[in-house]
């Protein structure tokens, strides 16, 4: 496959679609099961548009690991790779992954498995913007956190200690890249799909 941009990557973080570990917030509105289908849906839809967009080589990175049928059904329908997630917890894992995908790449992107509004040309803007200079790049959310953060180096400082699943996530990590003087540029606000509401949202786009 010819890609736009070879030396980069993109980070797709992804749990095993497990009833009742996986869109819980959805409940119970939804059973668990049907949790686990939007789970599905919106993971399967992410890596077809990424597929077909070429933008550069991606990674899915699986939790708790890629033994689950569900990854293993990706591969084979999309032009992916499998990875393990490392860590105790969620920055922990990020920085893992991001550190881990730079040995052989320039830059990385890493995003959630269902941000309902980021486009490719959201991505491919993002990528741009690491080639040009910027050390992170990063798409704020409406609910306060963020859905995609890309880097050009392994930055702990973003992702170590961090008050995960706060409101207020996207500004400390602001904070910090200002603290440790980095480069940073955000691109247009974005939302995901955690709440009936959220889901409703998406299904009124469809």
């Amino acid at each position: 496959m010819t890609y736009r941009y070879p030396q980069a990557r993109l980070l797709v973080f992804c749990k095993a679609p497990v009833a009742g570990q996986v869109k819980t917030r959805l409940m119970p509105e939804m059973s668990a099961q049907q949790a686990v289908e939007v789970h599905c849906l919106l993971t399967r839809q992410l890596l077809s548009r990424l597929n077909a967009a070429q933008l550069c080589p991606v990674q899915l990175w699986c939790s708790p690991n890629s033994e689950h049928p569900f990854f293993q059904k990706c591969a084979d329908d999309y032009e992916l790779s499998l990875h393990n997630q490392k860590g105790r917890e969620l920055g922990e894992r990020m920085r893992h992954a991001i550190a881990t995908s730079l040995v052989e790449a320039s830059s990385v992107l890493l995003v959630g498995c269902d941000s309902a509004s980021l486009t490719i040309f959201d991505l491919s803007d993002s990528i741009e913007r690491l080639l040009l200079g910027d050390q992170v790049v990063i798409a704020p959310a409406e609910d306060g956190g963020y859905v995609m953060i890309g880097c050009n180096d392994d930055y702990p400082t973003l992702f170590v200690d961090m008050e995960w699943g706060t409101d207020h996530v996207f500004y400390d990590t602001l904070q910090r890249a200002e603290q440790a003087e980095l480069s940073l540029s955000r691109i247009r606000m974005q939302w995901d799909i955690d709440t009936i509401a959220d889901w409703q949202r998406f299904c009124d786009l469809e």
